[in-house]
């Protein structure tokens, strides 16, 4: 309610010790299944980002809306090689990854990733 939308950070007091069990088994994921089976989303994409942050994204990082040429997905490139975004600076790192998948996709690299 005071901040609005943010990141989680390590330590986060929003985070309740079952949504820490969620998390860390990665079971938080799982309604994103069926965004995948409505054809909302994609397994392997650019890791969606909340609408209130993306509003800001677009105006502070060049390039940021080309991400959105394909669905989002559950994982992506970036997401398997960078840790997950806690700065404007981690999400330019992210963006590249993101472009770079978008570039080069197909299923070999889906496979890989």
């Amino acid at each position: 309610k005071l901040t609005g939308p943010t990141w989680c950070k390590p330590g986060d007091s929003r985070v309740t010790p079952v949504g820490r069990v969620l998390r860390k088994l990665h079971l938080d994921e799982l309604p994103q299944l069926f965004n995948v089976l409505r054809g909302e989303m994609s397994l392997i994409g650019p890791r969606p980002e909340r609408p209130e942050i993306v509003a800001r994204l677009r105006e502070q990082v060049v390039g940021y809306d080309r991400r959105h040429a394909v669905k989002p997905g559950i994982t992506g490139f970036a997401q398997v090689h960078l840790p997950p975004d806690s700065c404007l600076q981690s999400v330019r790192n992210k963006l590249v990854y993101d472009l770079f998948y978008i570039r080069h996709r197909a299923w070999p690299m889906e496979l890989f990733i």
